[in-house]
Formats: structure tokens, sequence, C-alpha cells
């Protein structure tokens, strides 16, 4: 399996904590300068600071001047190579309590997130020799969930806007994928099984059994798990492989 390219530059949002860090710390060990952006400027230091990335830039994705302005400051200090746009957030709500407000959340992190990135990093990417774009989506964007239509119809925003911009780029040196996670132990996942044990007074081995029981193997999924999948994209052995929603999951899809 060939590797990245030497000196490559990769850009990973939300790259603080969970499996954007994951992401990070693997590019990184791949040979990549890393940079992470995200809103927490103490949890990306952190991450720095624990050789996860090389650089950190604080913006919001869902805020397109901010998001903007970080990815030119990073692409000054280098040439950007290799996007990973994996910020997001997740709530759960029955459809008739999801209002116009819990939709729009989704949708301008989630979705609009990725399209500022993307936006951003494009124009410099196309005049490199070398490039890779990989949005982090969900098996929500594969599949419906239940009580998450909000989350599910913006990852599913993700995964079409992949596929169509994989054949736009398709003559060009650029591949555009997406890798679809099921349930990941994270932090954010954690906060899930919060919710679920308050709202349904089910213990946490209980809970944690409840994510993980549309997955036939009967676990939740690691972040290095997706970080290796992300890594293998962004090698230069993986050239023909573009416009893909790949999931890591088990086997769920």
């Amino acid at each position: 399996m060939s590797g990245l390219p030497r000196s490559s530059h990769a850009l990973v949002t939300g790259g603080g904590r969970g499996i954007g860090r994951a992401i990070a710390s693997a590019l990184a060990q791949a040979g990549a300068t890393v940079t992470v952006i995200g809103r927490n400027r103490a949890t990306l230091e952190e991450a720095v600071a624990a050789g996860a990335a090389h650089f950190a830039e604080v913006a919001d994705v869902a805020d397109e001047a901010a998001i903007s302005a970080a990815i030119a400051r990073a692409g000054d200090r280098q040439p950007i190579d290799i996007l990973i746009a994996n910020a997001g957030v997740a709530e759960s709500a029955p459809f008739a309590k999801s209002d116009v407000a819990l939709f729009r959340r989704m949708i301008d992190v989630d979705f609009m997130g990725v399209v500022h990135a993307v936006q951003a990093v494009l124009p410099a990417m196309k005049v490199r020799p070398y490039g890779r774009i990989v949005a982090i989506a969900s098996t929500a964007g594969l599949k419906g969930y239940a009580y998450a239509s909000a989350y599910s119809a913006a990852k599913h925003a993700v995964v079409g806007l992949v596929r169509s911009l994989a054949l736009e780029l398709a003559t060009t040196h650029i591949t555009v994928n997406a890798v679809c996670p099921g349930f990941t132990d994270t932090d954010l996942l954690a906060d899930s099984i919060d919710n679920i044990m308050k709202k349904t007074g089910r213990s946490h081995e209980q809970a944690v059994a409840d994510l993980s029981r549309n997955n036939p193997q009967a676990r939740l999924v690691t972040p290095a798990e997706v970080a290796d999948t992300v890594v293998w994209l962004c090698g230069e052995g993986a050239g023909a492989i573009t416009g893909q929603a790949i999931a890591v999951a088990g086997g769920e899809v």
C-alpha cells in the first residue's frame, strides 16, 4: 500500500478530539504535517502538545468567513494537499419535536461546514500535484435512524456532495470520498449514552448495548479504525478510489 506523498500538509476540521484527533494523529504518524481546526483553543493546543498535530487554528466551520481565514493562514504556512472535513455535531429528537432551528444547526455544521472547508481549499489544491478530500459522514448518511431526522438529512447531503464533486474532479489529481462510521467510542457518543441513561433509566452497559445493536459485530467502532481508513484514502495507492461512501460499521450497511 502506497503511503502519503513526502512533505504533504493535511488539514483536519474538528481535529481536537474524538475521531478528528485520531485522524490527525494517524496522519502525523504517516508523515504528514497536520493542522487541526476547531472552536476550542485549549483542546486544539493540547492535541498539538501531545503530538497529534503540528499546528492549530481556531474557527467554527459554520462561519464561512472564519473557516476561510483559518484555512488561508494554514495554507500560507504550507500549501494544503489533504482536507479531512470532520467537524460535526449530533442532536436527536423525534421529528415532531425537531424545529427549524434544530434542522438549521445540523445543516450549518454537518453539511455547510464541509462545503465551506472544501470551497476554501479547492482553488489552491487544484494547482498542487496531489489532492485528497475526505468528508467524515456517518452511517446516518447511508440509512435512516429514528429520532435523528435532522442529523441524518445533513449527513445524506454530505454523501451527495461527495459523489457529485468527485465526478467534477474525476479528471484531476484530486479524489473526493466520504467515510461513514457507525456508532464510535468517542466523548460525543458518551454524551448520547448519558442522555439515554437519563431519559430511560438504563444502566451504562444497557445504553451501550442499545447503541451497538445495529452493528453485527455487537460493539462500538474505535476512532483508530476510522482513522486507518482515512489514511488509506489519503495515500497514493488510493488514487482510483473516488466518489465513494465507505462504511466503517462492522457490517451494518
